[in-house]
């Protein structure tokens, strides 16, 4: 027999094992995932009903540190403040890997029905609040609670090590403190050991339960955010020849702004340009001193970052000069883009259908929304993806919104899956 057609026999002969091999895989798993199904949720009803705010996550991180301390890890604390790291170690030599999940809440007043509803208020920036998991990182740290016990029961089978990430302040921190990926990066939680691939998932309102997405390569925006003060001089309402009207200069600033997106970026490149606060006067017959903006740009391409800063540096100062003004602008960069490992991505892509079904995976387009999980991608290859959490017949309101609801039904689903993921990327590159 030719040695090539010999080769394909051969190779042709391993599809069904493997097949066979990840379904007795899977089945285990489904196994774990229904013994710690009650608990799993009984933790995301408790986090849910008491969440906790950016840097403020201590009652969240206590209650994963024990739990991770109980299944046997190596746990490590008060990584940017409040991140826990549980390491878990396998019985078998192989990879490193880690996995991450996000555990704040957001400054919203929840308006649903849920009998886990929040009622917590806070104080946030000054002002009182309500406070919510409004985007479903409660979905997220309580799928990553349900995998740590899921793999710590398979200790002995697994080919390598998994780091659980329990991240603070993914919404980004309070006002003139530091947090989330980037200071967890910063003080070294990839260090020692560092890890080979970062998995995570994020939830999807409006994605049905049972479902999951995935991007390749470019998935989430960068995320900046800038601040202008447009100044003027202020007088009498009655009198506007006796000043310079500001509130009329940052008008024409906020409509030139969005002809940068419009006329200066390739219009099929991903970018866009938000005045998100406009904030002037005290009385309404006085034309104000000064007026403050303040917005977000997202986009993928570093040029265009680059770009959208210098045109918004010139629409302020050719308006403001032509009006009789002066401008102060602040921009600042946030959260990189997400970039999913397009070789890791087709791997996992592979996980994915075949525990949820070909049909249940879908292959979503980028979003203009931002992830800091960027940074942890920075640092190794990286694979996010999301998960379905809409229940059929439910009403969801959109993420950061008091309407926005998961579905319990959607934990099970997550740990499932997730447990797979880390379980396929350890065995497929076991020494």
């Amino acid at each position: 027999m030719p040695r090539t057609f010999a080769a394909l026999i051969a190779f042709l002969v391993t599809i069904p094992a493997a097949s066979q091999e990840a379904a007795i895989l899977d089945d285990r798993i489904s196994e774990l995932v229904a013994k710690h199904e009650a608990e799993i949720l009984e933790f995301r009803h408790y986090i849910h009903q008491n969440p906790e705010l950016g840097n403020r996550e201590h009652e969240t991180a206590k209650r994963v540190a024990a739990h991770l301390t109980a299944l046997g890890m190596e746990v490590r604390t008060g990584i940017a403040h409040t991140g826990v790291v549980g390491i878990l170690k396998g019985g078998k030599p192989g990879r490193t890997v880690a996995v991450r999940a996000d555990m704040d809440a957001l400054p919203v007043t929840e308006d649903t029905d849920l009998p886990f509803k929040s009622t917590i208020r806070t104080t946030y920036n000054g002002q009182e609040v309500g406070v919510m998991h409004a985007c479903g990182h409660d979905v997220h740290t309580a799928v990553q609670y349900g995998v740590a016990s899921i793999l710590a029961e398979m200790r002995d089978e697994i080919p390598g090590t998994v780091i659980f990430i329990f991240q603070p302040a993914e919404e980004g921190p309070p006002e003139g403190e530091e947090g989330g990926a980037d200071l967890m990066v910063r003080e070294g939680v990839f260090d020692d050991p560092r890890p080979e691939a970062v998995f995570g998932l994020h939830t999807l309102a409006g994605m049905p339960v049972g479902d999951v997405g995935f991007t390749s390569g470019p998935a989430f925006a960068a995320v900046d955010q800038f601040r202008a003060t447009v100044r003027g001089v202020q007088t009498h309402g009655a009198q506007p020849q006796q000043g310079v009207d500001p509130i009329v200069m940052a008008s024409q600033v906020v409509l030139a702004l969005q002809t940068i997106v419009s006329r200066n970026v390739h219009p099929l490149e991903p970018a866009v340009v938000t005045v998100g606060m406009f904030h002037s006067g005290e009385r309404f017959n006085i034309i104000p001193a000064e007026v403050k903006l303040e917005g977000t740009v997202r986009t993928y391409d570093p040029d265009v970052r680059d770009l959208i800063e210098r045109r918004m540096n010139e629409i302020l100062g050719g308006i403001t000069s032509a009006g009789g003004g002066s401008y102060l602008l602040d921009y600042e960069r946030g959260t990189p883009a997400t970039i999913n490992d397009t070789e890791l991505t087709a791997q996992m892509a592979l996980s994915l259908r075949a525990v949820v079904g070909t049909d249940r995976v879908q292959e979503i387009q980028p979003t203009m929304g931002g992830e800091d999980f960027a940074y942890f991608a920075l640092e190794v290859p990286g694979f996010f993806y999301r998960l379905g959490i809409h229940k059929e017949g439910s009403v969801i309101g959109p993420h950061h919104s008091p309407t926005f609801r998961a579905d319990d039904a959607s934990v099970p689903v997550g740990m499932r899956v997730m447990a797979n993921v880390l379980m396929d990327y350890l065995l497929a590159n076991a020494p």
